[in-house]
């Protein structure tokens, strides 16, 4: 898979996860249906940690959910690890 593919589709991961966090604090604002905490912690593991932590920031939404920071802090962990681990190890 190309770097440049995986580079579009975290950017594309990233900009939903913050849109959502952003539709999100609107919605609890007007008291309406709420997009489920697990879809968005989802959307952090799979490469939206970015655009969670960004979307939690500016618009001070879920800041208070430590298990929120846990889980953006593990997210961005492992997508710096295991992604070098595999360049490194699969040099040749």
């Amino acid at each position: 898979m190309p770097i440049s593919f995986l580079v579009i589709v975290l950017a594309a991961v990233n900009i939903a996860a913050y849109f959502l966090m952003w539709q999100d604090k609107q919605r609890a604002i007007r008291q309406q249906w709420r997009i489920p905490e697990r879809t968005l912690l989802l959307l952090s593991l799979l490469g939206g940690f970015i655009g969670i932590h960004l979307g939690r920031q500016h618009f001070r939404h879920k800041t208070q959910r430590w298990y929120f920071s846990l889980i953006v802090i593990i997210s961005a962990i492992l997508w710096l690890v295991l992604p070098t681990c595999y360049f490194l190890y699969n040099k040749g």
